[in-house]
């Protein structure tokens, strides 16, 4: 049963106006939120947030106090909810859809990621945890990327440089590319059953423009190759334009 009032959204922050740490905290989930805006394009049954406050009325916890992970992503939820786009993410408000899928990304500061966020997560019942800590695992002593998934209300690590999420169809791991202006360094990325990588908005537009280079060299061959053999029929009297 819901409590006797849940707070109406106007009353909520979109977030708990802490900054984030580093750049990676926005840059890993809006790169892997640009690969599944082209590749679920005909979808419109999900959203991705970043750094965005979601509340619940989870027993225990207060539906006034947001928890704001790093990227989350909900399935089966309207897209978009309202013109002015989402404040925050309000459980109750979303036919109580919880989020499939939350990422947090270890900084600097410990942020509880291993023990108080994966408890409250695992009690809201978000079906895939990920944890990726690429700089400071050791520190932690873990891995650099933990994925979790809950199994009969237990968190259960799951094994392999990429996970497999049945309920996505879609795999996580990671790679070394470039990204944003040009930033070469390890990023997540998600993968298809085929194991190709999705690729982001400007390898897409990269792959465009060599398939079009390769249309344009093509066409270029194709006119070198007529005009070699107008050539020969003219040497020979003969006309390469009959009518």
């Amino acid at each position: 049963p819901l409590p006797p009032r849940l707070p109406d959204p106007s009353e909520l922050p979109d977030s708990d106006d802490k900054p984030v740490d580093n750049e990676l905290q926005q840059q890993v989930p809006n790169l892997l939120k640009q690969c599944l805006e082209h590749y679920w394009r005909d979808r419109h049954d999900w959203f991705l947030g970043i750094n965005m406050g979601i509340y619940h009325h989870t027993p225990g916890y207060s539906p006034s106090i947001a928890i704001v992970p790093d990227g989350f992503l909900s399935v089966g939820v309207t897209r978009p909810l309202d013109p002015k786009g989402r404040l925050s993410y309000i459980v109750w408000k979303e036919h109580n859809v919880v989020p499939l899928w939350v990422l947090e990304c270890v900084s600097q500061t410990y942020g509880e990621e291993y023990d108080e966020k994966l408890t409250t997560y695992r009690d809201l019942g978000v079906l895939y945890y990920t944890i990726y800590n690429p700089h400071y695992h050791q520190r932690d002593q873990h891995a650099p990327l933990e994925v979790y998934q809950l199994v009969k209300g237990r968190y259960q690590l799951q094994p392999g440089p990429r996970v497999w999420f049945p309920r996505l169809q879609l795999a996580l791991g990671r790679e070394r590319a470039k990204f944003g202006d040009g930033w070469e360094r390890e990023w997540l990325y998600w993968y298809d059953r085929q194991g190709r990588r999705l690729p982001t908005h400007a390898e897409r537009a990269e792959q465009a423009d060599h398939r079009a280079d390769q249309a344009a060299q093509q066409a270029a061959h194709e006119r070198q190759r007529a005009e070699r053999l107008a050539a020969l029929l003219r040497a020979h009297g003969l006309d390469p334009n009959p009518r």
